[in-house]
Parts: C-alpha cells; structure tokens; sequence
C-alpha cells in the first residue's frame, strides 16, 4: 500500500473562509491511501433519508470475497465530505471490511442544518446509517439489526464516534482522533472566548446561517459580548462526548495532536480517564500533528487504527500497541532537511500529573496593563494561516512568539543543571489583582536558551477568567500540556500576558498586580521511555571503533592513489574550502551548503556563525570527511578531504557528541579512545592537552560523577589529543555555566597561542565575539561575509538608530525600502541599519525624518550581536 501525505488544507464553501485556518478542520485526521495491485473495491452511492426527511449522502464500499465481515464507518472532518474518505475506505474494504461513508448534515450533498454533532441529528443520523449495514448480506451481525461495526474520523469526525458509542450500544470499538472531549472547554476554556477558532468554525461551516437556528444565535452572542454565558456553554456541552461520558464502554484508540491550539491534550486526557473508569480497554498515542499543522504520521496511524479493528472487531490477536506512545520530534536531518522524530512509549498511559517536579521560580511583584481595546495582541498561535509553521519552529527550537512590554509579568526558574523532560501539564500558584472586578490573562511557559533566545513549546497558551481579583486573589495557574524537553543550561519562564491574538480579552483599560505564591510543578512521566534505543547508542559501538577505524583506513588505502595530488601552495594553510554545495538529495533542488568559499590561516580562532538551518554543521561534517559533497572542494594543508584521506590525523573534532564509559575514569576514556585510532601512545601528547584543557584531579574519578561542564572539557580533551593541527568544535560551551564557559574561551585561546588552528560554530555571539579572532557568517548555505572579527563588528556601513521605543513593522519595512538601504532590522528601542556603500548617516537621518521615525541617536553599531543580525536580515 502506498501511503501519501493528507490533504490538510481543503477550499471552503464560501470566500470569507480564505483564512487558510477554516480548511485545517475539514481534513485533519482523514489518512488517504492509494490503491494497490489488487482490484479495487466496490463503491455504491446513496442518499438515504433521515426521520426528519434530511437526506444523506452516503458511499458504501465492499472488495470481492464471500462471507460476511464486519463494518467500519468514517466520519469526515468539519467543513468536508464523505469524498475525503474514498482513499482510506477503499483500503479499510481491501483489508476485509464493508466501510460505510458519508457527508454530514450541512455538508457535501447532504441537507439540513449544521449541527456541530446534534445527539437528536447528526447522532441519531449514525444510528440510522447502523440500522442500514443491519440489512448487508456482506455485514457480520453479532444478533438481528446489531452488526458488528467500528467508527473513526478526525476532529468532527472522531467526536461524532465518541458520540456514537454512548448514544448506541451497538458500535463495538472506535479509533478518533485530534478531536474534543468537551466542546466548551475546547472554545471557551476557562471562561475565555477563543475567538479566532470558534470564528473559523462558523465560517467553514458556511456562514452562520449554514447552522441550526440556536448555535447561529449563540455563536452572534459570545462573538458581539466577548464573553461565554452559562447557556452558550450548556448548549455545547449537550453536543459533546463529555455528556455521555459514562456509556462510552468500547476498546477505545485515541489519537490526539501536540501541534493543536483547538483540541489540546487534555481533551483526550479527559475521555482516557473517563473510558476507563468505565472499565473499557483504551489506548492513548499523541501524535506531532494536529490542528495547527505538523505531521499527521498518516501511514503509522492508519496502520495502527486498522490493528485495533482487526483484535476488536475480527477477533485476531492483532497487536493493538502500547497503552501510550509519543512521537518525539528534535532537530532537522543535515543530510535529507527531514524532521527527526522517534517514539516514546509507556505500559500505562501516565497522566498529566505523573511525577511532579519542583522547580522554584523567582520575579518580583510586577504590574501590567490590560491595554484599551485588548490592543496590540500578544501573538502564541495563529490558526491555520501559520500556526502549523510556528509550532514546527517551535519544535526545532526557534522562539516566534510576541509579547509587548508593560502587558505581561514574568517570573523565571534558574538554568537546569540537567535536561528535564516535560510530559503533562505544567502548574504553578500566583496572586492577581486587578483594578477592576475581574482580570483575564494568558499563562506560557517558555523555554529560554542561555543565549536568551525564547521558545513557547507548542505555540500553546492557557486563559485564565478571574473573578473578583479586585480585593486579590490566589489563582493555580495550569499551563497546556505538552510533551518537551529543556535542555541543560536552559530555564522556563513562566509569562502571563494581558492580551492574545486568538482570544477575547476586555475591552476597557485596567491594570493587573501579579506575584508569586509558590513554585512551578512539572509533570516528568519517568516511565515513558524510547523504545528503539534503550540504551545510550555508543554503548554498543564503542567496543568495536578500533576495528571499524581500521577497516576503513585499509578500504580507502588502496584508492588514495586517485586522489588529487596535494597542493604544495597550500602546505601551510590550515583550511581552504573552495565552491563546497551539498543538496538535501541527490535529485533535489534545496541546499544544504551552496558555493561556500572561504580560507583559515594558522593561530586563527575562526568563528563560524549562522542561523538554525545555515549549513554549518553540513560543513563541518563535510570537513571532517563523514560525508561527502556535491561539489567543490575541500583543502587541509594542501591535501584534498575525503573519508579516510591521511591528512585527517590532524583534525581533532568535537561534532556529534562523545561517548564517555560512564564506569571508567577520565583519563581511562581518553587512552581507550587514543588505542582505538590504532596510533603509537607517544603521539597522543596526553599531558599536554590535559594541561591545556585544566582538568586537574577530575582525570582519576569516574565519568559518571562529572558534571556536564566536566564532560565538556573531557570532550574537548579528546578532540585534542594528539595535539591536532587544526581544532574543530561545534557548540563547545553548550550547557556550561558562566564560569566554565570563560575557562573554555582561555582552553581555546591557549590552544591556538602555539600556531594551531581552531574553528568553533556557536550560538554564543557574545562569547565568540571574545574568544574569536576571524568570523564566517552563513546564512541559508551561503557565506555572507567573511573576515576579522574587528572589522566585521566595526563596519562602518551599519548604524544603530535609536527610536526610545519599538518601531511597528510597517515602519520598519518602509525603512528597508529606502533608496541606499540593504536591511533594517528592529531592535528593543531602534533599528540596526545596513547602507549601501556611499550612502551617509546623514542622507540616511533625512530619510527617516521625513517617515517620521523619532530619532534620537545616530551611531555605527560595536556588538557582534548586532552585526550578525544585520547581516544575516533578521533570519536568525
């Protein structure tokens, strides 16, 4: 079976739904399939009619075979068709069912009224499609007018399955997915009216008028006050699977979304709890998609549905997965540009709570402001039209959110000493109070880099409605489950802003007071576990280095006559790397590396910087020989790099990560690792870059007893062995502290005090800015400037133009349209502003006079921060 990727975005009925976010509900959860070899199966159309005289449009799909078999309904998601559903139902009949589809009420070529899962219609509507497969000669009845039948479906569809099952018993098993427990909770959590969604519900639906009379009417009403009444509420929940919560009892397989804004987590969390209190088999697997975009893992969880229908409803011993999975995403595959993800499991579904941790949290008594009109919003998610990116990018670990100062408070937990895995629902205790009755604020919890570099794991943010916060009032803060992980040397923020772009604040001014009353509690679900690697990867080939090493010393011998001859021009000169490109794959046309030039020299510290995604570990790995490139060149004293080639016994390098025996000592690691290379003992100057890494008495303890500062230096150590020409280090500092990280620049500089060469890629600018003495700045592939670090930081063609206060964008795209002008990048209070060579400040001041920018200071810029921002056009 050939598996394709889902159509997520699907074209509205009407014009005003070109959000882009309208179509996300249409499609999510529908998994498409292409048909095999095999026949494909037989499709019969009908329209039957409901009790009310509403007409359905239904397909029914059978494959060949005799003897009957048991039946699965596909339910389709909001603002689509049964016509989404071909694909997966012709593979479910191919497998050995009778798959019955259709288009809800308001939708495709059905009539009637939009619902949203009316239990008198559209339920009623499941009821009476069950009555028909009763009377299927090709259906398996488990007793007369009961047939043997699953359901599944995406977002509407999957709530209309939980719906079904407690609406009527004979549905056997169901698999729904990113879909909601409680539709009120889902809209209108905690009191606040999540605008931008319930919009897009509306108008995907049509419009308005497209819904039954009393939903129109609630919907005018919340949308025009900005606050949910009782009623609004009550009739929603009547529409949801939460109202039938203790007569939904079949095995039960729940998919839900990390990337969803919509549907969060804790809906399926709910109806796990609440299914198995009623004593139903029920599985839980989050997968990286959802509602805001991402991967749907369509293969995987189509495959995994099919299972569980053939143990519950054919009778195999089918295995149905474990109790939990996760998908765990984390980081970009440097070779192919794909996503890394790997799953997670565990033998009991954990919770949100599982295994809290205390973290404590510090911030003084702050006071924010509810601004007139809710405006400017703060920015977490945008439904559909870029809440997919953002999550993506939060995922990689890129910060895209936006909050305004003076409108939000901000209390921050120290750098983690080690990573910390978040898996659940975040808590945390504060004080709020307003001047007026009540207050709404928006609780995120960031992950911030050591770099202050800010990510919102997911784009997910939790409202909070207080009442009478006029006299004060203490509030538990539950922030949006998740599944993350904070890196060491990283800490959570915890933020509560007055105003977000996809819900309703108040409108009138007023001011917030907000303090801490207790730390932060995060969930930590020890149990879930990676099941492909469960031990550390380096415990099974480290043992064997030795011999692959030499194996390939003796594969590539034989082939080093047709190497290109070495250089002798170039004998001196550390690095020279001319026209290096390397592709994703062979048969694309994205780069990961494109016509990268440039020269290293001896005694050079060189800095190679560039955003997530620049290609600057590609490059590494290309200098390193561990993969080959496309095309140019690369040059170590004159000698041409290839896998193997000789002159690679004067590169040291610290790439990938070591691995360390956590039972030996220090200095054990590194003379296992120096007889693995197959070398002569003397020739690994062990005294000497131990010396120069000042591990001290560290060397005779156990790895295992070092901190991660220690097993930095003792990382650094190794690359150093040998005492290599040229010293290659990607994020050398990565989880240290302050202190260690000005004993690492002092490790580098001395190393390279002796006439050898060190190339670092880092993040820290600041840090590089110290310790380097050349940069090379790249930026998706390319190099874009290349030089001293002094004459790159002190260019001369960049000014910081102070404003006193944050420019809007379309000032600042107005700037970076000025005749003489490269870029213009927005700062805290100014712009960091590129010319044209020729072009003066002053020429420049009169153009910004007369777009009305308030000038306050002209000035060349002289941080390396500032410069890397303005070369690179704000990209990082």
């Amino acid at each position: 079976m050939d598996l394709r990727v889902p159509r997520l975005l699907k074209r509205p009925r009407r014009a005003a739904a070109a959000l882009g976010a309208a179509v996300l509900l249409a499609a999510t959860g529908t998994w498409t399939a292409t048909a095999s070899d095999t026949p494909r199966p037989h499709r019969t159309d009908r329209v039957l009619t409901m009790a009310d005289g509403t007409r359905v449009d239904t397909s029914y799909f059978t494959s060949g075979g005799g003897g009957r078999r048991p039946a699965v309904l596909l339910a389709h998601g909001f603002g689509g068709s049964k016509n989404d559903l071909r694909a997966q139902a012709e593979d479910l009949a191919g497998h050995g069912y009778a798959v019955l589809t259709w288009s809800a009420r308001g939708f495709g070529r059905s009539t009637g009224k939009i619902g949203l899962n009316d239990p008198a219609h559209e339920v009623t509507d499941v009821s009476r499609l069950i009555d028909w497969l009763a009377t299927r000669p090709e259906v398996r009845l488990d007793k007369p007018g009961d047939p043997r039948v699953g359901m599944a479906g995406g977002s509407y569809g999957g709530a209309i399955s939980l719906l079904a099952a407690g609406h009527d018993p004979r549905v056997d098993a169901i698999a729904p997915a990113v879909t909601y427990w409680d539709l009120a909770d889902a809209l209108f959590p905690n009191g606040v009216f999540k605008r931008l969604w319930t919009g897009v519900f509306f108008n995907s639906g049509g419009g308005c008028g497209q819904f039954e009379p009393a939903l129109c009417a609630m919907y005018q009403r919340v949308a025009q006050s900005g606050v949910p009444d009782a009623d609004a509420r009550a009739l929603l929940q009547r529409r949801s699977p939460a109202a039938v919560a203790d007569r939904i009892k079949v095995p039960t397989l729940l998919f839900q979304g990390q990337t969803d804004s919509l549907f969060t987590l804790a809906q399926s969390d709910a109806a796990e709890r609440a299914i198995r209190a009623n004593g139903a088999p029920v599985k839980v697997d989050w997968i990286a998609g959802g509602h805001d975009g991402g991967d749907l893992e369509t293969g995987r969880v189509q495959g995994r549905m099919r299972d569980w229908f053939d143990h519950y409803l054919k009778g195999e011993k089918a295995g149905t997965g474990p109790a939990f999975r996760i998908t765990r995403t984390g980081g970009v595959d440097s070779t192919d540009g794909s996503t890394r993800s790997r799953g997670a499991t565990a033998d009991a579904y954990p919770g949100l709570r599982g295994d809290p941790r205390t973290i404590p949290l510090t911030g003084r008594e702050q006071r924010v402001a509810n601004p007139a009109g809710a405006s400017p919003p703060a920015v977490s998610a945008l439904p559909g039209l870029g809440g997919g990116g953002l999550a993506q990018l939060s995922a990689l670990g890129t910060g895209v959110s936006l909050d305004f100062p003076g409108q939000y408070a901000k209390f921050d937990a120290p750098p983690q000493r080690t990573a910390l895995r978040i898996t659940g629902t975040p808590t945390a205790r504060v004080h709020v109070k307003s001047t007026s009755a009540e207050a709404v604020l928006f609780a995120k919890l960031y992950d911030v880099g050591p770099g202050g570099s800010q990510v919102l794991p997911g784009q997910l943010v939790t409202p909070l409605r207080i009442t009478g916060a006029k006299s004060g009032k203490d509030v538990t803060v539950t922030l949006p489950p998740v599944d993350h992980e904070v890196q060491q040397g990283h800490r959570l923020r915890l933020v509560l802003a007055t105003t977000d772009l996809g819900y309703a604040s108040p409108t009138a001014p007023a001011t917030y007071t907000v303090s801490l009353t207790g730390p932060l509690s995060v969930p930590t679900a020890p149990a879930v576990t990676t099941a492909a690697t469960p031990l550390p990867s380096w415990v099974w080939w480290l043992p064997l280095a030795g011999a692959a090493v030499a194996l390939a010393l003796l594969l590539t011998a034989r082939r080093r006559t047709t190497a290109p001859a070495p250089d002798p021009e170039l004998a001196e000169v550390p690095l020279v790397i001319t026209d290096l490109t390397k592709r994703y794959a062979r048969s694309s046309d994205r780069y990961a590396v494109r016509d990268l030039s440039f020269r290293v020299e001896k005694g050079q510290v060189l800095g190679l910087l560039g955003p997530n995604g620049a290609g600057k570990t590609t490059t590494l790995r290309m200098l390193m020989g561990l993969i080959r490139p496309d095309g140019g060149e690369i040059r170590v004293f004159g000698h041409a790099i290839r896998p193997g080639a000789p002159v690679l016994s004067r590169v040291g390098a610290f790439v990938e990560g070591a691995g360390f025996l956590p039972h030996l000592t220090g200095r054990e690691n590194l003379e296992l690792y120096w007889r693995a290379t197959g070398r002569p003992p003397e020739d690994a100057h062990l005294a000497e870059a131990l010396e120069i890494a000042g591990l001290g008495d560290a060397l005779a303890r156990a790895v295992r007893t070092y901190s991660q500062g220690m097993r930095q230096r003792l990382a650094i150590a190794q690359a150093m062995l040998g005492l290599p020409d040229l010293l290659i280090l990607d994020e050398p500092t990565n989880g240290l502290d302050p202190p260690q990280i000005r004993e690492m620049r002092e490790v580098l500089i001395r190393y390279a005090a002796a006439g050898r060469t060190v190339i670092v890629s880092s993040h820290l600018l600041a840090e590089v800015e110290q310790s380097c003495t050349h940069l090379v700045v790249m930026d998706r592939g390319r190099l874009v400037q290349a030089g001293p670090v002094g004459e790159i930081v002190g260019s001369g063609d960049t000014l910081l133009v102070g404003t006193g206060t944050p420019l809007a964008e379309p000032v600042v795209e107005k700037v970076a349209a000025l005749d003489g002008v490269v870029s213009a990048v927005r700062t805290e209070d100014g712009l960091l502003i590129r010319l044209e060579p020729g072009n003066t400040a002053g020429q420049l001041v009169v153009d910004l006079v007369r777009l009305e920018v308030p000038v306050l200071s002209v000035g060349p810029h002289r941080r390396l921060e500032d410069a890397f921002l303005t070369l690179i056009g704000g990209s990082a």
